[in-house]
This record gives C-alpha cells, sequence and structure tokens, in this order.
C-alpha cells in the first residue's frame, strides 16, 4: 500500500479538525441517525437480513448510521481512520445509550483489525472518494469485501460524479440551517485537477458575529461503473445501484452482495 501513509494523514487530520463540528452539516442530527437507520434497515431486510446480522461501519464518523442501526438493535461493530471521530462517536453513543464496539481502522486494511467477518458492512456519506487513485479504491474494495462472509452485503454512499464529471463545478450548493439565534450556511469550493479535486469545506455561523471556519481535504470523483467494476471483480456476484429520485437519499446508493463461496 505505497501511498497509503500520506492519504491516511491526510483524510485522518481532515477529519480529526472537524470532529467536533460534523453534526452541523444535519439540520437535526439525532432524527438523521433515526431516519438513516430506518433507510438501512429497510435495504438490509430486501436482501433478506434482519437485525441478529452481524455489522461493520468501516466509515463511521461520528456514529450517524452506526448509533441509529445500534438503537435498532443491531450489534454494530464501527471504525474510522479519525481517532477524534471515533472519540465524538462514544460520547454520542453514550448520550444516545447504545452500545458500539469502536475500533481505529483504515478501511483499506480491515484485516489487519478484525479477525472475523461480517454479515453487513457499510461505508456512507461519501467516504470511498478519499481514494485518491484506482489503484487505492481498488485495495479499499478488497479490503471490504474480503471482511464480509459469503452471501454478505455492502452498502455505501457517494456523490454523483457520474454527473459532476460532466461539468466540473467550481463550488458545492450551500445548505442554510436556521438556528436559535440566526442561521448557519455550508459550502464547498472545489479545484478540480483531472477526476481529482481538492475541497474547502466552509462552515458560518451567522448568530450576530458571523463565525467562519474551514478545513481542507481532496476527492477523487469516483464513476458508478468503476465501483462496480471493482466490487464484481472483488469476489460480489451482484452489484445494485439506488438513485435519490428512487430512495429519497441525498446520494446515489451501491448495494453489492458477496457471493456464497467467496469467503
Amino acid at each position: 500500500m505505497k501511498n497509503q501513509p500520506v492519504v491516511a494523514d491526510v483524510t485522518q487530520n481532515f477529519y480529526d479538525s472537524l470532529a467536533s463540528q460534523y453534526d452541523k452539516f444535519y439540520r437535526d442530527w439525532r432524527e438523521t441517525t433515526r431516519a438513516e437507520a430506518v433507510f438501512l434497515d429497510g435495504i438490509f431486510r430486501e436482501y433478506g437480513f434482519d437485525r441478529t446480522a452481524r455489522l461493520l461501519d468501516c466509515a463511521c464518523g461520528i456514529g450517524t448510521q452506526a448509533i441509529g442501526l445500534a438503537a435498532l438493535g443491531y450489534a454494530v461493530t464501527a471504525s474510522d481512520i479519525s481517532a477524534g471521530e471515533l472519540a465524538e462517536a462514544q460520547k454520542r453513543a453514550a448520550e444516545s445509550q447504545v452500545t458500539l464496539t469502536l475500533k481505529q481502522a483504515d478501511f483499506r486494511a480491515l484485516a489487519e483489525v478484525f479477525p472475523e467477518p461480517f454479515d453487513l458492512v457499510i461505508a456512507m456519506d461519501n467516504a470511498l472518494p478519499h481514494m485518491l487513485s484506482h489503484a487505492s479504491l481498488e485495495e479499499a474494495v478488497n479490503s471490504i469485501v474480503n471482511q464480509l462472509r459469503g452471501g454478505g452485503l455492502f452498502v455505501a454512499s457517494i456523490r454523483d460524479y457520474d454527473k459532476a464529471l460532466e461539468e466540473k463545478p467550481a463550488f458545492s450548493a450551500p445548505y442554510v440551517h436556521k438556528t436559535e439565534r440566526g442561521q448557519r450556511i455550508l459550502f464547498q469550493t472545489w479545484d478540480w485537477f483531472g477526476d481529482n479535486y481538492q475541497f474547502t469545506q466552509y462552515i458560518i455561523e451567522d448568530e450576530g458575529t458571523p463565525e467562519i471556519s474551514k478545513f481542507c481535504c481532496e476527492y477523487r470523483a469516483t464513476r458508478r461503473d468503476e465501483l462496480t467494476g471493482l466490487l464484481l471483480a472483488a469476489g460480489c456476484t451482484a452489484v445494485h445501484w439506488k438513485m435519490p429520485k428512487e430512495t429519497g437519499f441525498y446520494q446515489p446508493v451501491v448495494v453489492a452482495v458477496k457471493g456464497r463461496g467467496e469467503e
């Protein structure tokens, strides 16, 4: 994994610095945890899994999906590359009175941390495009699929990069959340080079005297066909894309089934 340390350091530092403010992306973070858990639970049930399934959230962040799923009764193990986000997830799990098993792990090397396979693995909120090359994404996909038992399910969401690559926009549409004392505005500026782009995340608290926070990192625009091909090559026998018009979810979602003979 030649490029892993550099990518890991940049991404880890980004999320470590953002951890205490990550919930500001949501109008109501607690309601989001509940809604996204119900959404994912529906996908799991569609593919024959119930709440006895063992689940790994391999890009858990502050626990947005993991906490909601644990509240539904799933046995959830959650991992992330960011120690800061894991600490925030631990605090929020305690506040929500749910139990998570939390581990620090790079999702390109899950077998180094988890000796056992899982029934379900998720990586939501555009985590995979932090892999800045095809080779790095391939490492991640192989690691994740290898952590599934035969017949297991992988679910992930990414931005609609097929559409974004047509125009390569210079910024993302802003989110505006009303607060008790004013409003919060969040947006990103994007600086493209090839299929990659460096982005700056701005969080503006406009509650009297404006306060501005900014955080910088990098993504690689990942096409759906590329990710589909890698999942099939890694041992998945079926890959399905669920689009926002169908699901109401804010990003395209990929659902991949591992072959039953692939342990």
